[in-house]
């Protein structure tokens, strides 16, 4: 008795185990569609991950439910990143640089999941998923504000509206232009850093 439960036990185990592979190879695959600009269905997602259709429908009922997971995915693996830079620490310039760094690893490659929220999604859908990483690169504004070290002659949510254009502009940049990513992060730290720091000239 007690090794015919361990059998079924094993089995419950592996079918778990398989159930989870095929699941993250399903996000994996619509990331890798997505990323390559490539028109997402359903059939091109179960090919991508190398599963049946029947094996992706047992996962997600449709399309926007794939989309939806990956992109919550991909916002809570950049929102670890950006956390464990520490923004609530140091000097807010230097938590800001610490930022990009951690920004630009993640927060670049949303630009094709948003461009799949956006057709598969409802309105409104990926800036709510977005919504605590906002949060947080708001409070390090407000703080750079508050002490002096950023520019306050423009509202704290412009400027976190600029940070987010500007990470996502420099990811299509390096790609359109093929350029090292360390060399356009170098520009884009130096863009971000002077697009906070700069004081609003006097008229003369």
């Amino acid at each position: 008795m007690t090794a015919r439960l361990g059998d079924q036990m094993s089995t419950v185990d592996h079918r778990r185990a398989t159930a989870e592979r095929n699941r993250g190879a399903i996000l994996d695959a619509t990331e890798r569609v997505l990323g390559q600009r490539r028109t997402l269905t359903m059939a091109a997602v179960a090919t991508e991950a190398g599963v049946s259709r029947q094996t992706l429908y047992a996962h997600f009922n449709a399309l926007g439910d794939v989309v939806e997971e990956v992109a919550r995915r991909a916002v809570a693996d950049s929102l670890a990143a950006v956390r464990a830079a520490e923004p609530e620490a140091g000097p807010a310039d230097q938590a800001l640089v610490r930022m990009i760094d951690a920004s630009w690893g993640k927060l670049g490659s949303l630009d094709a999941i948003a461009g799949g929220a956006a057709e598969h999604l409802p309105t409104g859908h990926l800036h709510r998923t977005h919504s605590p990483l906002i949060e947080i690169i708001l409070e390090l504004v407000q703080r750079g504000q508050a002490d002096g070290t950023f520019r306050t002659d423009l509202p704290a949510p412009w400027l976190v509206n600029g940070y987010f254009s500007l990470v996502h502009g420099a990811d299509q940049f390096a790609r359109s232009q093929d350029l090292p990513r360390d060399e356009v992060l170098a520009m884009l730290e130096k863009s971000i850093l002077g697009l906070f720091t700069s004081k609003q000239e006097s008229p003369s």
